[in-house]
């Protein structure tokens, strides 16, 4: 985040400023999660949106994992869903990755 805010190209920066986190993920106590799961979280969302659209995709999400990690089976079903229907969703390992798909998909917006 501190990337897209900060340190990416300046010709780039005011869209790349756009993206913004969903918190799904995480430990919470019953009550917080019986709270979030009323406001609408689901599970399987990916960890990023960045809702710029390409002249190929509606916007990018993006499914943050440590090196090696492996995303569930909701996470693979939804980003299926949202490839569908005109989304670029992909997983990055590591910060590092992510700052270079985000590169990638704001260099054809």
């Amino acid at each position: 985040m501190a990337w897209c805010d900060y340190e990416s190209p300046a010709a780039f920066r005011l869209k790349a400023k756009q993206i913004y986190a969903i918190p799904n993920g995480g430990h919470r106590n019953p009550a917080v999660a019986a709270k979030l799961k009323a406001e609408g979280v689901r599970k399987g969302i990916p960890d990023l949106h960045l809702p710029i659209a390409t002249g190929q995709d509606h916007g990018l999400y993006i499914e943050m994992k440590k090196p090696g990690g492996r995303p569930s089976a909701e996470q693979l079903i939804r980003m299926a869903q949202l490839r569908k229907n005109g989304y670029r969703a992909v997983i990055a390992e590591g910060w590092r990755e992510a700052v270079a798909i985000i590169t990638d998909y704001l260099e054809q917006a």
